[in-house]
């Protein structure tokens, strides 16, 4: 009854970056969200649904952060068009949701009051309540209420606390209230405005929140030049030794689990193309993926963390002196540290900078940050040519050479981007960055909610990747190296080729093996470069699929790494390394970068730079090692 009384009611989320807006849209909306983009940008759409105290349908949609109406990067211009019922394919909210910071109400409330100013029905929310109140914040919500004439609901989202309340006022306000229609925009005397936030806190705060000490003390360390860098290279590099160290129990469990399952089903089916598509094919393509899932969820799970204890932000902050030098604003420093998850967000993130060089110089570089998908090929490339020593051990933490490695090819990346961002900046993107004005946001404990949400997110991105697109190649793949068979062995030159060679696979692997042949890599590399361009860590699953035909025991149970340590050089694995941290090997990447730059002179600048880039850098690095005597 309740749903036929009420239709489904539009609310939006808007509010300052690191507000916790999203983190309220977390709590109420829990897992019932999905994520696209608004049509025409690349600015991410978030959008949920919830049920109110009575039962009221309603889909909520968290606008990006804004700090104005006055629209200055195509984040705030997403916001504006929504609130102001200007964009073509969203409808005008039937109500607002205002998310100030309760403990800096001097700042959010500045934006609140331009939303009151579009007409539309507004509830404020006072998120943080209880870091406001820590630091001896009283303040009378319904003073403040009468005095904005809205609303206002006291939540900490983190805790989904506050939520009934705020659903309870968002449907009383809709159903009993229609609020004076105001003038769209932003108000026209910015003094007057904030001449009001001061009077209006004035009467509501009994006492205002004290000074954050602790976390001035925190930043005084944090923030140094000196060893606020420290910190910064002791925080990555226990991440990666955490990544190897703390991974290895539930590869195995997934390794042996494949190896398992590889084996029953030879046992099962009897010889024949189907007991191949699915030994050498699913499992060995599919399974030779999956078994990195750990090492990918440890990775999320640290930048989770330095995400919500607001870390992240100061990390950026650290890096600003770094990013000026070689031309990038200091707020270059989220997208690309975002493309350490995935380079699509990270270019994604850069609708936060202003500039229009800004951006391109950004997006162009992104792709050279170290990415997840490239996490499993580091692994095991590392796992196959890297001895596992120690090298240090302080207070029970051990320093270890494959660790090292794994952190030094994460700055290698990070090395290359700001320099060809300084060529870019000084050739086709001349100007100079604008300075930088960064929010710090108050340090806070991660929630176990909000790791839980954010893992599982990326988990079931991961999954549903490798359920498609990498289930796809690696059965195209199959088939490619098992067809067609080879003609019974008629001649020397039959014998002497192996019978995956004669595969359609092998012979666009050796057609192509020449050009790459001065880089070290043979022609079964050449062939598990090709589907990498759709999905980067699927170059693992070709390896595995090629070398599974191929070697019969290595589908059930021999490790890839092994088997490449034992087939390669040194110096192949190693030129395979530089390959896959400077290449561009992403057809999503190229995507969003066309869809981003509306111009596709710009990913095919970036395919080009990236391939040269790529095929000198593993050049220099096979001569260097076999001269070595590592070939």
């Amino acid at each position: 009854m309740a749903e036929q009384r009420a239709p489904t009611i539009r609310i939006a989320l808007a509010g300052n970056p690191n507000c916790g807006k999203s983190a309220l849209f977390n709590a109420m909306t829990g897992s019932r969200e999905r994520v696209g983009n608004y049509p025409g940008v690349t600015v991410e759409k978030r959008e949920g649904s919830a049920r109110g105290p009575s039962g009221t349908r309603i889909r909520l949609i968290d606008l990006p952060g804004a700090y104005s109406l006055n629209p200055r990067t195509p984040d705030e211009e997403i916001t504006r068009e929504v609130i102001l019922g200007l964009h073509k394919s969203e409808p005008a909210p039937d109500l607002i949701i205002a998310v100030a910071d309760a403990s800096n109400l001097s700042r959010s409330l500045g934006f609140a009051l331009e939303l009151k100013s579009a007409g539309r029905p507004l509830v404020l929310v006072l998120n943080m309540i209880d870091i406001a109140r820590g630091r001896g914040a009283e303040l009378d919500l319904k003073i403040l209420s009468e005095e904005l004439g809205i609303p206002v609901v006291a939540t900490v989202a983190t805790q989904a606390r506050g939520i009934n309340e705020l659903l309870q006022a968002a449907e009383e306000l809709l159903r009993n209230k229609t609020p004076p229609r105001g003038t769209a925009g932003p108000a026209p005397d910015t003094q007057a405005r904030f001449a009001e936030i001061d009077r209006v806190l004035k009467a509501a705060f009994r006492h205002a929140p004290r000074p954050a000490l602790w976390t001035e003390r925190i930043d005084r360390f944090v923030l140094h030049p000196f060893f606020g860098s420290i910190l910064l290279f002791l925080i990555l590099a226990f991440l990666f030794q955490a990544i190897f160290n703390w991974a290895n129990t539930p590869m195995e469990w997934i390794r042996a689990g494949t190896d398992s399952l590889g084996v029953l089903v030879e046992s099962t089916f009897s010889e024949g193309p189907l007991r191949s598509l699915l030994v050498h094919g699913v499992i060995a393509g599919v399974g030779s993926v999956l078994v990195f899932v750990p090492q990918i969820l440890l990775l999320f799970l640290f930048i989770l963390v330095l995400e919500d204890s607001g870390y992240m932000a100061r990390a950026a902050f650290l890096m600003d002196r770094l990013m000026g030098r070689v031309g990038l604003h200091g707020r270059a420093f989220i997208p690309l540290l975002s493309s350490f998850a995935c380079a699509v967000p990270g270019i994604m993130a850069t609708r936060t900078l202003e500039s229009k060089r800004d951006r391109l110089a950004t997006i162009l570089v992104a792709p050279l940050i170290t990415c997840s998908a490239r996490l499993p090929v580091y692994a095991l490339l590392i796992a196959a040519f890297i001895p596992n020593r120690g090298l240090l051990s302080l207070a029970g933490f051990e320093l270890r050479l494959q660790g090292l490695v794994m952190l030094g090819l994460y700055f290698a990346g990070v090395i290359a981007s700001l320099a060809m961002a300084f060529l870019f900046r000084k050739t086709l993107l001349k100007g100079p960055p604008p300075p930088l004005l960064m929010e710090l946001p108050s340090y806070k404990w991660p929630t176990f909610r909000n790791l839980a949400l954010g893992l599982m997110e990326r988990l079931g991105t991961f999954l549903r990747r490798a359920g498609t697109v990498i289930l796809a190649l690696a059965i195209v793949l199959w088939f490619l190296a098992s067809y067609p068979k080879p003609d019974p062995i008629t001649t020397s030159q039959a014998a002497a080729l192996p019978p995956l060679a004669s595969s359609y696979a092998g012979q666009i692997g050796r057609a192509l093996e020449p050009i790459f042949r001065p880089l070290g890599f043979n022609w079964q590399i050449v062939v598990a470069l090709i589907p990498g361009f759709a999905a980067r860590e699927m170059m693992i699953g070709a390896l595995a699929t090629v070398y599974s035909i191929e070697a019969s025991t290595l589908g059930t149970g021999g490790a890839l790494s092994t088997h490449l340590a034992r087939d390669w050089s040194v110096a192949t694995g190693l030129s395979l390394l530089v390959w896959y941290v400077l290449s561009c090997q992403c057809f999503s990447t190229l995507a969003v970068t066309r869809r981003e730059t509306n111009s596709w002179r710009w990913p095919v600048l970036m395919l080009v730079y990236m391939t040269v880039l790529a095929y000198v850098g593993s050049f220099l690095t096979f001569q260097f090692v076999r001269a070595l005597g590592g070939g």
